[in-house]
């Protein structure tokens, strides 16, 4: 069991934006996941995958093949309080669930 969370490269967030960014993402994914899935995780140690895509085109590509794969996604859109304008998409997060199914999705992507 993992989660893993894509986070947009164009936008070249400072790292403290981009950390908060996924944590929202790995939050609200768990929050919209299945009880059983997230307590199997948490026992596993809560592993979390962080992967690069390219711009909000790939972001939204990704989305649909884990929702089309039957996978929690959890987009999360900007206020625009600080670094981006209000509604910028900024990273997303698909599970907890397991290894093979999200590996089938994001298994051409990598390591931020």
């Amino acid at each position: 069991m993992k989660q893993v969370i894509l986070v947009r490269k164009d936008l070249k967030l400072p790292k403290g934006k981009l950390a908060a960014q996924c944590s929202h993402a790995a939050v609200e994914a768990v929050l919209r996941s299945d009880k059983d899935k997230v307590k199997e995780w948490r026992n596993n140690g809560m592993p979390k995958i962080v992967l690069k895509v390219e711009n909000l085109k790939e972001l939204n590509k990704y989305n649909q093949m884990a929702k089309d794969s039957g996978l929690v996604t959890a987009m999360i859109t900007d206020a625009g309080h600080t670094v981006v304008e209000p509604g910028t998409i900024t990273c997303m997060a698909i599970g907890p669930d397991k290894d093979e199914k999200i590996d089938q999705v994001v298994k051409d992507l990598k390591l931020l």
